[in-house]
């Protein structure tokens, strides 16, 4: 072929590419993306009109040659537009013509077109759009995602379960979001929110105050830099633990994402040193921290953990009724659980893959009770003194992982530094001291109200305020659910509410003149031990202020399960007597001479924000009623750290806000934004 026909050969090549891959001029509807898809993922299409259509708008991807629907690979969607009756749906979108749809790619489709129709009609072509085969092993991202009882939430196959045009047309930013409940799932919720451009939200907290079960007390009216303060509520954060079989070390990953949140606080609230968010180690044991033991030392105060591990004169055997029946029973637990040193990496780099994997291998179908009596047949009596008979929770064992952290954070003056650094952002949009009674769903307009009264007002006095909503946010603990009017949720939602399972715990923090603890002839410098003394569980020394020369705060008590709700039986005076007497038996006389008087005492199961300490699902709960907590039902996602697949922290709470808004914003067809907040908030640092 002569070298000027094959010039023009191209050019005539390059043309008719350019005439089947870009918009045809003059369009009424222009296609502004997307341009790069993957198969069987999750996007938005963007367009632009430029006459004022109206009728029955259809969107249709194929061959970028093709006249009619008919001739498509697949139809996206369909629905009216402008001055037809049925558009009036539409009313938020300029002239109810909306401009941002919703597409789920079938796994295979390939390099073709967007065509737009009206009434049968082309109307609008996109250019060729890229088709790329999915990545199954990246970071995570929304169409990267698994069941519910697997990695994470899977946006894709939750889009898939909807019909088409429920979902085909996004909704506007200006709808109106209800976020029930100011604890830390609340708080990120907002966050998140305002961080894609949606600002109509508003907070309805029944206490005075943010933070939810963040509680830091700050004894004698002082302030958080004074370091005269404890947690009644979450108090650290495990940051990395080290295998002891083969001394590797391992981050716990799913913490980070507390790290993270800190750091976006402080980004927003340069420049004012109040707001920000500073952490410091936390000391989870030290050498001299008292153990549970009937041994004293000669002067009849508790030995420490370093004196008992190497003086024989506290050495301290424990009697079982059948000791080989109790190693066997021991030994059978180990095998079942199989913490190998694989498995230990495993939950502390992905706590999502960990739990998949602990439901397919039976871990949530027994409690360590259960499992010794009714696979392994050990009598009553032997399983008892293995495992309390108390003990009704599943063998997940992410506590266990996270407790062999040997490297731990708090925050410095404390965890309700976290939730007070939310301050600029709520400003006007959180109503304190109003307990909701009801939510009703609006089937006329498709909203919600919301009823609520004054904390401490008299139900049969006072009248109730109400606030409407397009959506809502349910970050209320079920338990307290129970007694509101509600929709008629579906009966496993419905039965989730009447029977999830809710844990206590009771905290005393106590101050003192000084830090005698640092003193003694055995100092004892942070840490947490734990003593035989009924009802006293763990008491915990301050990790800062180290050596301080004024006061200092003890936590003093900190128990949970049955025990909590014994102790919390006694008037406030009773059960701080109790305590202060014990930390005297502890540590002498010299505990009296530093008392000052000043206490707060927290029962979990009595506030009556929480009625509860955490989620404490028993055997079988959770992956029955997970599934409910991921659908929503009358435009309500329910989130908190008992939708969560680990229970009791933070990242807990913040996890299920994440998943929760990820949820909101797919029902709202805001593709774009989903992928937005689950690529900021769990791609930099976890992958799936």
């Amino acid at each position: 072929m002569a070298p000027h026909m094959s010039k023009l050969l191209g050019v005539a090549t390059a043309l008719y590419g350019l005439c089947i891959a870009q918009p045809t001029i003059g369009q009424s509807v222009s296609f502004q993306g997307p341009f790069d898809v993957e198969q069987g993922g999750l996007h938005n299409i963007h367009v632009e009109y430029h006459e004022q259509l109206n009728g029955e708008l259809t969107i249709v991807y194929g061959s970028c040659t093709i006249d009619s629907p008919s001739q498509a690979h697949h139809q996206i969607g369909r629905t009216h537009i402008g001055n037809h009756p049925a558009a009036k749906r539409h009313l938020d979108w300029d002239e109810q013509r909306p401009t941002k749809f919703v597409w789920v790619t079938p796994s295979d489709v390939v390099s073709g077109c967007l065509h737009a129709f009206v009434d049968g009609g082309l109307v609008g072509r996109s250019e060729q759009v890229s088709v790329k085969k999915r990545k199954l092993t990246r970071r995570a991202t929304l169409a990267d995602v698994a069941e519910p009882l697997g990695a994470w939430f899977d946006g894709v196959e939750y889009m898939k379960q909807k019909e088409p045009d429920e979902v085909f047309v996004a909704a506007t930013k200006k709808k109106s979001f209800g976020i029930l409940g100011g604890g830390m799932s609340g708080l990120m919720t907002s966050l998140l929110l305002d961080s894609v451009g949606i600002h109509n939200w508003k907070i309805i907290e029944s206490s005075g105050r943010v933070g939810g079960r963040v509680r830091t007390t700050y004894l004698n009216n002082s302030k958080p830099e004074d370091h005269q303060y404890h947690e009644l509520g979450p108090m650290r954060f495990p940051q990395s633990l080290t295998d002891p079989d083969t001394n590797a070390t391992y981050e716990i990953m799913d913490h980070r994402m507390v790290f993270q949140l800190a750091d976006v606080l402080n980004e927003l609230n340069t420049g004012n040193d109040t707001l920000q968010v500073k952490f410091i180690p936390w000391i989870q044991t030290s050498a001299n921290v008292p153990v549970s033991t009937n041994k004293r030392r000669p002067d009849g105060t508790f030995p420490g953990k370093s004196e008992v591990a190497n003086d024989p004169a506290y050495a301290e055997a424990t009697v079982y009724s059948n000791a080989t029946a109790v190693a066997e029973a021991e030994e059978a637990l180990d095998e079942f659980k199989d913490m190998t040193s694989e498995r230990l990496k495993f939950y502390a780099t992905n706590v999502f893959k960990a739990h998949k994997q602990a439901v397919e291998e039976g871990y949530f179908d027994f409690s360590e009770v259960e499992y010794l009596r009714y696979v392994m047949k050990t009598n009553p009596n032997v399983t008892d003194e293995v495992a309390s008979s108390t003990s009704i929770s599943p063998m997940w064992e992410y506590d266990t992982v996270y407790f062999m952290a040997d490297k731990w954070r708090t925050i410095d003056g404390g965890l309700s530094r976290l939730p007070a650094a939310f301050e600029n952002l709520l400003q006007g949009r959180v109503i304190f001291n109003s307990k909701v009674h009801s939510v009703k769903h609006n089937s006329e307009n498709d909203t919600l109200t919301v009823s609520y009264r004054p904390l401490g007002s008299n139900p049969r006095e006072v009248k109730s305020t109400t606030e409407e909503f397009d959506y809502l946010f349910n970050t209320v603990p079920l338990n307290l659910l129970r007694f509101w009017e509600l929709p008629r949720y579906s009966s496993l939602m419905r039965r989730a509410i009447d029977r999830y399972n809710f844990g206590t715990a009771a905290k005393i923090a106590i101050q003192y003149e000084t830090r005698f603890w640092e003193h003694l002839d055995f100092p004892i410098y942070g840490g947490c031990g734990s003593v035989n003394i009924p009802l006293i569980g763990s008491i915990c020394y301050p990790p800062f202020d180290i050596n301080g020369t004024g006061p200092g705060v003890l936590l003093a008590t900190y128990i949970s399960g049955p025990n909590a709700n014994t102790a919390c039986a006694m008037t406030d005076e009773e059960h701080v007597a109790y305590v202060q007497q014990a930390v005297v038996d502890i540590h002498g006389s010299v505990a009296d001479d530093n008392w000052t008087g000043n206490w707060d005492r927290q029962c979990w199961d009595h506030d009556e924000h929480h009625a509860g300490s955490w989620a404490s699902p028993i055997t079988g709960q959770q992956q029955l009623y997970i599934p409910a907590f991921w659908r929503t039902e009358f435009n309500t996602v329910f989130i908190g750290e008992h939708t969560s697949f680990t229970h009791a922290w933070i990242f807990s709470a913040l996890e299920s806000a994440t998943r929760g808004t990820v949820q909101m914003l797919l029902d709202l067809g805001l593709v774009d934004e989903a992928k937005q907040i689950t690529k900021t908030w769990m791609a930099r640092w976890i992958t799936l």
